[in-house]
């Protein structure tokens, strides 16, 4: 690949709305704009090429400009985007993999449209993509939100063939080949640079595949009016920071660590009492007036050592957990906890408790096989990563992953509490809301960060904070964390021990 292909500018972030649709609610809401705010359909595709084609000048003000055109309405703001394109007196093209003739309603005149203005529209022939010059930036208006099953075998070896250049992509409202509602792939899916999505923004942006395949991802609302909005329901929610950086608490004058809660870390079976460390010192970053550690007896040196705020205790059996129990107003159990005789009697005792916890890893594994008689409870928060949740679940990992936003409700409807499934784009879910965080890269793939977040969710907790709260800022703020260390240090490498102290400063 030439170093052409490869480089493109960086785009600014933009703001997305707090709001998330199904597919089909974008569809009625477009409906309502229409007939009851007397908006004609061909007026609002001519405000989306326009909002594209704007993006498309910021991204790209040089070079040639391909668009791939399909049959519906996602074709027709590709024809506008080329009509927009030749009025500039950019070089452009478009090449349709469905024949002319089948073009209807708006997408048909978008495309006389397009004629008019003497765009120079071609068929798509088998191969074209990787004829296209360096430099070039491709559209996708192949396929939009209105695709239910996989992809027809001949879009998705255009699909294969787009990506296979290596150029950069503008998808139109969503990557040809992205489901909408759930993030995962019909097939083939376009690896797009941006998208640029209108109305409403769809949930399957967020998560999923979606995050690898989206790029950076724009909103454009074509002037809906906010009555609009009014008429639904929104399927999703996007996390609001600023919303919730109101409930953390204000430290009078004359606080004390009383006030600040006392987050017990459950964890740590032999060989394994880094995880349990690590979810103790991120508990104390985040702001804990108070840090326990009951562990096995072999790993309190290195927790003393590591962290000596923490107050650490070497348990041998459940009786000497029970009285540690008594004091902390939050726990914290499963990192690093495995699945022995030790790791089951504790977890039993853990669940006696009427206290709010915190569950991850293999605590979350414990309640799916040996001990789920204790698996519902109002008051905990459960953080399973996909593998985890398939247990849960009693299923696969991929079948989790195919609607995310739909295991992460099963979860919630089976254990109660909130539930946080994490992975690119992790969702949090109380029962009456899905929330989706938007937040984080591929380093915070790495051993340990889990147990960071499961201390960061219980230390708030611990503060005061809402579960569902809790459990929304610290994935938040786990996740800047390690964006911002990704800024400054890069993604390779990135150390699960290294985001605490990040975290304090974000709190902060």
């Amino acid at each position: 690949m030439s170093d052409s292909k490869a480089k493109s500018p960086q785009p600014q972030s933009p703001v997305l709305p707090r709001y998330l649709y199904r597919a089909e609610q974008v569809r009625e809401l477009d409906r309502l704009f229409i007939e009851e705010h007397k908006v004609a359909g061909i007026v609002l595709m001519k405000r989306a090429g326009r909002a594209a084609f704007e993006l498309l000048n910021t991204l790209f003000p040089h070079g040639s400009i391909t668009i791939l055109c399909g049959a519906g309405n996602n074709a027709g703001d590709g024809f506008v985007v080329g009509a927009l394109a030749a009025m500039a007196r950019r070089d452009v093209q478009i090449l349709t993999v469905s024949p002319a003739k089948l073009l209807t309603g708006d997408a048909r005149r978008a495309y006389l449209y397009a004629k008019q203005e003497g765009v120079n529209i071609l068929p798509y022939e088998t191969g074209a993509a990787s004829h296209l010059p360096d430099g070039c930036v491709i559209v996708d208006a192949l396929v939009g939100t209105g695709l239910s099953g996989e992809l027809r075998a001949n879009m998705q070896d255009v699909i294969n063939e787009v990506n296979a250049t290596g150029l950069p992509v503008l998808a139109l409202d969503v990557p040809s080949g992205l489901c909408a509602n759930t993030g995962r792939t019909l097939g083939e899916a376009i690896k797009a640079y941006a998208t640029i999505t209108f109305i409403g923004c769809k949930m399957g942006l967020l998560t999923g595949r979606a995050p690898a395949l989206v790029g950076q991802l724009y909103f454009d609302g074509l002037g809906a009016p906010r009555a609009l909005y009014r008429a639904l329901m929104p399927a999703a929610w996007n996390i609001d920071f600023n919303a919730l950086k109101r409930h953390l608490p204000l430290k009078e004058a004359d606080a004390h660590k009383g006030q600040s809660g006392h987050v017990l870390v459950v964890g740590g079976d032999l060989g394994m009492g880094g995880a349990a460390i690590m979810t103790a010192e991120s508990a104390a970053s985040a702001g804990s007036g108070c840090v326990s550690l009951a562990t096995q007896l072999d790993h309190v040196t290195a927790a003393l050592v590591r962290k000596p705020e923490v107050m650490a205790h070497g348990v041998d059996a459940a009786s000497q957990l029970e009285p540690l129990l008594k004091r902390p107003s939050v726990i914290a159990v499963g990192p690093g906890m495995g699945q022995s005789s030790w790791s089951e009697q504790l977890m039993q005792q853990v669940l006696k408790t009427d206290k709010p916890l915190v569950v991850d890893a293999d605590g979350l594994n414990l309640l799916a096989d040996k001990l789920a008689a204790y698996a519902k409870r109002g008051h905990w928060v459960l953080t399973p990563h996909p593998g985890e949740a398939a247990r849960l679940l009693h299923t696969n990992t991929a079948v989790v992953q195919q609607n995310r936003f739909e295991a992460v409700s099963e979860l919630q409807r089976l254990y109660g509490g909130v539930v946080v499934l994490k992975g690119a784009g992790t969702l949090i879910c109380d029962g009456e809301r899905t929330v989706v965080a938007k937040v984080g890269n591929p380093g915070l793939a790495t051993p340990g960060s889990g147990d960071v977040l499961t201390g960061i969710i219980a230390s708030l907790i611990g503060q005061g904070l809402g579960l569902f709260e809790a459990a929304q800022l610290g994935v938040y703020v786990h996740g800047q964390a390690g964006d911002k260390l990704a800024d400054t240090q890069g993604q390779f490498g990135m150390a699960a021990s290294e985001l605490a102290p990040v975290v304090r400063k974000l709190l902060n």
